[in-house]
Formats: C-alpha cells, sequence, structure tokens
C-alpha cells in the first residue's frame, strides 16, 4: 500500500476571495494550473477551511474579535471540484457568522461530497473522526483546536472540538486518535494551535504533537499561524496559508507557503510508519495561489531548510520538491 494526501493550511475563501468566488466560481480562479495538477497527484486532499459557507447568520458578538470569514454558498462546490476529500473546521473563524451559518457550511460541503471534522451539534460530534476511504487504504482525520475557548461545542450548543492545549492535552483527543487507530490504516491529526505569525511551534504544540504521535497518530499537520513551520518526526508543525486577501509582512512573509505531499507506505517491522514529505513552494498573492518561482522558491527553500534544522531534520530538492529526510 502506497498512499499520497496533499495537505494545505489555512484556506481563506471570505471577504475578497469570496467577491471573487462570485464572479468565477471555478478553482482556476483561485489556483493556477501548477497548483490544480499538484493537487492532483494526490489520492486525497484535506486542508484547514478558515471560513464558514453561507449567506445567512450574524457576525459573532465579540467586540475584540477583528476579524469575520464568510464564503458564498459556491464555494462548497469550488472545493468539491478541487479535489478537496475532507476539511477540518476545528479553528477560530467556523463560528464567525453564528450556528446557522455553519449549520450552512457542514450541509453545502456534505451536500458537494466534502467530509467535515472539528465541529458538530454538540461535543460527541464535532470531537468524532472522519474515515475516507481508498482502494485500498482507511484514513482516519481528527481536528482539534486550541482556540476559542467561546467557540467550544458543549452537550447543548454546536461548536468546535476544542482543547486547552497550553494546559497540556486533555484526555478526549488522545481517546479519538487511539479509537481511530483502531479503525484505520492511518491517522491523521490537524491541529488548529498556536498564535498568529510565529517562525517556529511553541512548547506546548511539540508536547501535543508528541502526545498525538504515541496515542496513535500516523501524521501531525498543524495550521494557525499563517506562516509555514519545520517538519520533525512525521509532524508538520505549521503548513501555513493556502490562498488569502492579507497583507504580506515584508520580514515573516506570509505570502510565500507550502502545498505537502505525504506518501505513506506500507509498515513493516523495522519501520511501522514510513512517511515521505514533499513540500511545493507557493507564492499567496491577492485572491489566487500559484507556483513559487525565482526568489520566492529561494526564499522558501531557504527558510524551510533552517526550520527544519532547528528541530533536527535535513531538507533536499528532488523533482521541483522540498523533500524532508528521514532520519
Amino acid at each position: 500500500m502506497t498512499l499520497t494526501i496533499a495537505l494545505a493550511g489555512d484556506t481563506m475563501l471570505g471577504r475578497g476571495v469570496a467577491e471573487l468566488l462570485k464572479r468565477s466560481a471555478e478553482p482556476a480562479a483561485l489556483f493556477s494550473t501548477g497548483v490544480r495538477e499538484a493537487l492532483s497527484e494526490a489520492d486525497l486532499v484535506v486542508l484547514n477551511l478558515e471560513c464558514c459557507i453561507s449567506d445567512r447568520g450574524a457576525r459573532w458578538p465579540d467586540p475584540f474579535k477583528r476579524y469575520f470569514f464568510r464564503a458564498p454558498p459556491a464555494a462548497a462546490g469550488v472545493l468539491a471540484r478541487l479535489g478537496v476529500d475532507c476539511v477540518t473546521l476545528a479553528n477560530n473563524h467556523a463560528l464567525d457568522f453564528g450556528v446557522e451559518a455553519l449549520a450552512d457550511t457542514r450541509s453545502l460541503l456534505a451536500r458537494a461530497g466534502v467530509r467535515v471534522v472539528g465541529v458538530g451539534t454538540e461535543a460527541a460530534t464535532a470531537r468524532e473522526f472522519a474515515v475516507l476511504e481508498t482502494a485500498a487504504t482507511r484514513v482516519a482525520v481528527v481536528g482539534v483546536t486550541d482556540h476559542p475557548a467561546a467557540f467550544a461545542a458543549s452537550d447543548r450548543r454546536p461548536g468546535v472540538a476544542w482543547a486547552d492545549l497550553r494546559a497540556g492535552v486533555p484526555d478526549w483527543p488522545e481517546d479519538t486518535v487511539a479509537r481511530a487507530a483502531a479503525e484505520a490504516d492511518v491517522v491523521l491529526v490537524t491541529p488548529h494551535w498556536g498564535p498568529n505569525m510565529t517562525t517556529r511551534p511553541p512548547p506546548h504544540v511539540q508536547q501535543a504533537a508528541a502526545r498525538f504521535l504515541a496515542a496513535g497518530a500516523t501524521l501531525v499537520a498543524g495550521h494557525s499561524a499563517h506562516v509555514f513551520h519545520g517538519v520533525a518526526d512525521r509532524v508538520i508543525y505549521d503548513m501555513g496559508g493556502f490562498v488569502d486577501d492579507y497583507a504580506a509582512d515584508p520580514e515573516l512573509r506570509n505570502d510565500l507557503g507550502l502545498l505537502f505531499l505525504v506518501t505513506v507506505g506500507d509498515p513493516g517491522p523495522a519501520d511501522p510508519a514510513p512517511v515521505r514529505v514533499r513540500a511545493v513552494p507557493l507564492f499567496l498573492d491577492y485572491c489566487h495561489t500559484r507556483l513559487a518561482r525565482g526568489a520566492e522558491r529561494t526564499w522558501i527553500r531557504n527558510r524551510f531548510t533552517v526550520a527544519c534544522a532547528e528541530l533536527g531534520t535535513a531538507v533536499h530538492e528532488e523533482d521541483g520538491c522540498l523533500t524532508v529526510d528521514r532520519g
């Protein structure tokens, strides 16, 4: 068995991206041919959807919340035609327009054939994993976020799968991962963790990643920072952005990102979970993402190499990708 999963980070389809989708509801409007071809190499595509999809709802009543992201209903079909199999909504924008818009998001994505993890009508369903099936492999996807607590699903309220990872990993994420490992061949945990605009994972994120792996995760692929981090020990700490309309920070360069292609091979006695990680360099223009080139690509390669080296991992270039060497 060999399986390749395409993994993308923060995918924001609101504001300027939403206006573009109202004019052209096709994947080509948001992603270049090269990006779409890279996605087509994968057997499965999973990403963090950092918005709701709806034309209903009112803004979440928090006077300190600055950003509210809502995509038009057509966005669900765009994701499906892009080849997306599953999204996590366990993040700080799933409830930007309240429970009505969250319900629409789940319904529209289901109708388009895109699975959802990380949200639910109450805590138990929000914390449940999804199983994606290929011809020979069952892949379980687990979504969790460490912010905001106000969005957390409860026994009586819809919301996100929230865990206070800063205080340590509670029992439920580890229990979910363990149950997923018992039912599937591959377990992907995709957490929305840590603060925005950082270049390396904080200690609590690294500690949580180790706990997820110990519980049975094959791979952990995180997001939240809007800036990619390094990779080590089957953990992609942050994938950065995938598409948005954000202003670019000239130093952190959140307009330069990575699409990850992760290949999982047959386990064996000497290598129970062989995982190969390749990263495709991206340039995030205003509401449109293309492959990075020239100086953009060089900056990404240098930054990713340093970020991985800080975690004890080496990187080399191979067939247009940045490949993480396995120790």
